[in-house]
């Protein structure tokens, strides 16, 4: 038998891929990268998982997983590979809301999750642009982060357990739904963040929290990054810790936002330098119940404190969102952010994070190393400030890799120099394989490459990506 044909016996017909039918499969959504895949692959079952990678195995050909295709990285790049989409293990098998966890296979998509969560009374508090189209498997895959990451964490602290098909077929079963195990290597974290080069994760255990009961939302500007963090410690002060989102967007953004997307509008008839969208999330009824003049004790306290902030010269200006249309809005303008970058056409994408008090140093070296190595180059920033991860996009003045690679670095050296990191939130993929070989420590990079070849002997999960050879 040929191997398509051995392949269509384990899936059944209609769920192997190939010719005009892999066009959808052969492009990441910012058509940065492109390729061919020798078949696409549809699984139904982790069985079904097991038996292509133990013929995968068998045959030394590469197997490169894929969710929902909207990473950044080129991280599923499948140059004539076996692309294995998780797309039909679509379903929850679970919801237990008394012990606040969702059990999920792979394929599920982020905001179907939400809506099964918001329908049992809970919340899963991973929230980012790409939600109607990621994937659990590529959440946990990336270890993606988003908005909430700073009051809930980034997917890594929102999953107990998982499970994970092995290079040779073989299943681990590592679905706990236990907050505390102390059984030796915690193997299930070696896959978060992996973008599936040690194993393909076909179900997870997720941590589910109570729905917020109201939200407080608000844009306000601020006369610089240090006042905005000392409000964002106000606001944790006065709240008990209720700050869900704290997201910065810089004078450059809106006025690309003003310029690409003016149906959406802008907060303030004057752009800052500053402006920060906080919003906050409470569950208790002494917050959220609203009180007879119909104010809501959580809003109040959001508008209290700002005010107290204008009075100090901390903030220059504040809206607050009034009704549930409005907060929309609000955040339709910072989730714009992606589609403006990509719609700008050639980038230099970085993601960084940052000591939350080295922001600001960051941006201002960052923008005068970048215009004395490019003179003319334009740059667009947003930042969930809350948690010091910042997306410091360059738009060169000409299509160069050489210039590039050397605004890349210059990017780098400011991070390392300001103890912080070269990756935050969107993995590695291809994109970032010069950065781990210039800035991942050694022994580390030692040790990563151990733990592939352990897990991977034959070297034919999602190979090429995340971790740079030793050689290249």
């Amino acid at each position: 038998m040929t191997l398509i044909a051995r392949l269509t016996d384990i899936l059944g017909t209609g769920q192997v891929l190939t010719g005009a039918d892999m066009a959808a499969y052969s492009s990441d959504w910012t058509g940065k990268y492109n390729w061919t895949p020798r078949a696409v692959l549809r699984p139904g079952t982790t069985g079904e998982v097991a038996a292509i990678l133990r013929l995968a195995s068998e045959e030394a050909i590469p197997v490169v997983p894929t969710g929902g295709r909207t990473g950044l990285t080129g991280a599923i790049a499948a140059e004539g590979a076996l692309m294995l989409s998780l797309e039909r293990m679509n379903h929850i098998r679970a919801i237990r809301p008394e012990a606040r966890v969702a059990v999920v296979e792979a394929g599920v998509i982020l905001s179907t999750l939400h809506d099964a969560a918001e329908a049992a009374g809970l919340y899963f508090p991973l929230w980012f642009g790409a939600r109607g189209s990621a994937q659990i498997g590529g959440v946990l895959s990336t270890n993606a982060g988003g908005s909430n990451v700073l009051r809930y964490g980034s997917t890594r602290a929102l999953c107990l357990g998982m499970e994970v098909v092995l290079a040779d077929g073989r299943v681990m079963n590592l679905m706990s739904e236990l907050h505390k195990d102390n059984s030796g290597y915690d193997l299930k974290d070696l896959f978060i963040g992996a973008e599936g080069t040690l194993g393909i994760i076909t179900a997870a255990t997720m941590k589910l929290v109570p729905a917020p009961r109201a939200h407080a939302t608000a844009m306000l500007a601020a006369p610089s990054l240090p006042a905005a963090l000392t409000l964002l410690n106000r606001l944790q002060e006065s709240t008990g810790g209720l700050v869900e989102a704290f997201e910065f967007m810089p004078r450059p953004y809106l006025e690309q936002l003003r310029d690409r997307r003016p149906d959406l509008g802008l907060p303030f008839a004057e752009i800052h330098d500053v402006t920060i969208l906080a919003e906050l999330g409470a569950t208790a009824p002494r917050d959220t119940t609203p009180l007879p003049d119909g104010s809501v004790p959580l809003t109040t306290l959001l508008e209290e404190t700002l005010a107290s902030m204008m009075e100090d010269g901390l903030v220059l200006d504040a809206m607050l969102a009034r009704t549930e249309a409005q907060r929309r809005a609000i955040w339709a303008r910072r989730e714009a952010a992606a589609e403006i970058t990509v719609g700008h056409g050639h980038t230099v994408d970085t993601d960084v994070a940052l000591p939350l008090d080295k922001v600001d140093a960051f941006l201002a070296r960052a923008l005068a190393a970048t215009q004395r190595i490019d003179p003319g180059a334009e740059t667009n920033t947003v930042a969930h400030l809350g948690d010091g991860n910042l997306h410091y996009t360059i738009f060169p003045t000409r299509e160069d890799p050489a210039l590039d690679e050397t605004l890349t670095e210059a990017v780098e050296d400011i991070v390392a120099d300001l103890g912080g990191s070269f990756s935050a939130e969107h993995g590695i993929g291809l994109s970032k394989l010069s950065s781990m070989r210039r800035r991942k420590d050694k022994v580390a990079l030692d040790m990563m490459r151990a733990l592939k070849a352990a897990f991977d002997p034959k070297g034919i999960l999602n190979p090429g990506k995340t971790v740079p050879n030793k050689t290249s």
